[in-house]
């Protein structure tokens, strides 16, 4: 008898131990069956498609290096959680819509549209569903870019820089720093739409200041810009102020180079020129004004719908002053303005 009891209570704690193992069994079984599955779907990392109508790939401009830091700032680590798909139309306005068509097809997450009217449209035109933020010169509702600036509408925010509505106020500042200015040749290419409205808004300036203008025609991707100041010099211009676009940016340098060797004092849009070499410049901080868009881009990621994010404009200008270049001119820029000057380049 003895023997069936311990039988009898050894094959009863087999059958429990069995049941046991069988479940742990299971569970290493759909563990190690989740596992490849999980290691084949990596999180998706958030694509930014930004346009420059400037930079190219070898030499991508401050501009984006402004808006990386923008999303540093806020947190991003490049890589990780965002990277960005950068397209350069090197000073080629005619490239922006095969560009942003690039970037629609790779169907990022965020287009990030900057300054020209024409490669905003481009991209509006291009996409109803991919969110765009813009950094526009001109005036968005104006320009039929957007409904409002309070509630956008559609697929497109972001930022005016309000370049235009500051035409004016360049104008005082070089009357105050050029003796007896009574004539501006205005560099510009005559056949972009920024270019056209800008040189509207500096004839209307202008007019109530007693000051004529030259137009100085700078045409293509790569405008003749000797010529431009050869006009400027026989027309007798007094001073030079330059309407920015791509080709024009990408010749900064050049451009305000030319301008010293004519005597001619210059006044700009940003003060990336002012740092080139440049006299004069007022306008918001276009920097700053990228590194802004960040705020959108990180806006949109979170789930927010373009059409009710407001477009801001900047609040605060900056005047800066480049005093070598002043010196070389023999140009004596007076305290009063010295004074009223946010950065100035000695």
């Amino acid at each position: 008898m003895i023997p069936f009891s311990i039988f009898d209570c050894r094959f009863s704690i087999g059958r429990s131990e069995r049941k046991k193992i069988s479940s742990l069994a299971l569970c290493a079984l759909l563990y190690t069956l989740c596992l490849p599955v999980s290691a084949q779907q990596p999180v998706r990392i958030p694509r930014i498609g930004y346009i420059s109508g400037t930079g190219s790939a070898s030499d991508p401009g401050p501009y984006v290096a402004a808006l990386r830091q923008g999303l540093r700032d806020l947190g991003y680590v490049e890589g990780k959680n965002f990277v960005i798909e950068y397209r350069g139309a090197e000073g080629k306005p005619d490239r922006m819509p095969s560009l942003v068509n690039e970037l629609v097809q790779l169907k990022v997450d965020v287009l990030v549209v900057p300054t020209a009217a024409g490669a905003i449209r481009a991209a509006k035109q291009a996409t109803k569903t991919i969110p765009i933020v813009m950094l526009t010169l001109v005036d968005p509702v104006a320009t039929g870019l957007v409904d409002s600036l309070a509630r956008p509408g559609g697929n497109i925010t972001g930022l005016a820089t309000l370049q235009r509505d500051l035409s004016g106020k360049r104008l005082e500042l070089l009357t105050e720093v050029v003796p007896r200015l009574s004539r501006v040749g205005v560099l510009r290419n005559p056949d972009e739409e920024t270019a056209a409205i800008g040189f509207k808004d500096y004839e209307a300036a202008a007019r109530a200041l007693k000051i004529r203008l030259q137009s100085l025609e700078a045409r293509g991707s790569n405008p003749d810009l000797e010529g431009a100041f050869r006009e400027a010099v026989k027309g007798g211009a007094n001073a030079v102020i330059t309407i920015t676009n791509g080709p024009l940016f990408r010749n900064s340098k050049r451009i305000t180079e030319l301008a010293l060797k004519n005597r001619l004092p210059s006044l700009y849009e940003g003060g990336t020129w002012v740092e080139a070499g440049g006299l004069m410049s007022y306008s918001a901080n276009d920097l700053e004004l990228f590194r802004r868009a960040a705020t959108y881009v990180d806006k949109i990621l979170k789930g927010a719908k373009p059409a009710d994010l407001p477009i801001e404009q900047p609040t605060k200008f900056e005047f800066v002053i480049n005093l070598k270049t002043a010196n070389a001119l023999k140009l004596t820029i007076p305290q009063s303005v010295l004074f009223r000057a946010d950065r100035v380049i000695k």
